[in-house]
């Protein structure tokens, strides 16, 4: 039998041994991912709440071709809901975020220099935001959207559409890939989600080749019909092949639901 001293010399090499391990192991997969020091670190304590606070899973990832630019949309029912488009894919999700965002401390450094995220003015067309999104997307990066423009907080499945999506994915002439988000928490405010635990599925459609509408982005039918289209993919996916999507006007605000039927908070188009 191995004495006291021997017994703990092994055990201590055995944890130096695997601590090790973690280290390669980590930078391996940084290096695999493509991801920078900062990046991975965030990716790290987004895949420890997506495991244990929010039991997010998915369908599979979107079917996205290397180093080609895609447009992934999601349904908008929590401040969240970026963690859980990111699941579809190991590529890092680029996004369209309020400009007041950027003026936090320590938030707007993660949103510039970290994460890449574009500022947007919430006031009319930022056509500067609009700009930068068709060049990364042009670039080969992946751009994140929401059609519905905002949080739904209403009894419908979907708020009606806007047209942004499928105006830079024309100019960009790059696929669209619909999700359906379905149990992402929120209590009202962007902090809320970080605290609610949640049982979240991720469901991914097929890409939609818009390449017979290439060089139609001046039309606003041709705008108008795909995003109609977008819609519908989203609801398909949520099982709900009956819905009939609708455009937002220029003046639209969605009305709350009534206290009776407002959706439950287990079920942010730019990123909001």
């Amino acid at each position: 039998m191995l004495s006291a001293q021997a017994t703990e010399l092994l055990a201590r090499a055995v944890l130096a041994l695997l601590a090790v391990g973690v280290v390669v192991f980590m930078a391996w997969d940084r290096r695999r991912l493509g991801y920078t020091r900062m990046q991975y670190v965030l990716y790290v304590i987004w895949r420890g709440y997506l495991h244990f606070v929010w039991r997010a899973t998915i369908d599979r990832p979107a079917r996205l071709q290397p180093g080609q630019g895609a447009i992934l949309i999601a349904n908008h029912r929590s401040s969240i809901d970026q963690f859980f488009v990111q699941m579809a894919t190991p590529r890092v999700v680029r996004w369209m975020v309020a400009r007041e965002f950027f003026k936090l401390p320590v938030g707007g450094w993660i949103l510039r220099e970290v994460m890449g995220c574009i500022p947007v003015s919430r006031a009319g067309i930022d056509t500067a935001a609009t700009k930068a999104a068709i060049r990364l997307a042009q670039e080969g990066q992946v751009i994140g959207m929401f059609p519905e423009g905002r949080i739904n907080e209403t009894a419908e499945l979907l708020l009606p559409g806007r047209p942004g999506v499928a105006l830079i994915a024309l100019r960009a002439r790059v696929n669209v890939v619909p999700l359906f988000i379905q149990g992402a928490p929120y209590a009202g405010t962007v902090a809320s989600s970080f605290f609610m635990p949640g049982r979240v599925r991720v469901r991914v459609g097929e890409p939609i080749d818009l390449s017979p509408y290439f060089g139609q982005e001046g039309d606003r039918q041709v705008l108008e019909l795909l995003t109609l289209r977008f819609l519908k993919e989203m609801a398909r996916l949520a099982g709900r092949d009956d819905f009939q999507p609708r455009l937002a006007g220029r003046r639209w605000m969605p009305k709350p639901a009534p206290q009776e039927d407002a959706p439950c908070p287990e079920t942010t188009a730019t990123g909001s």
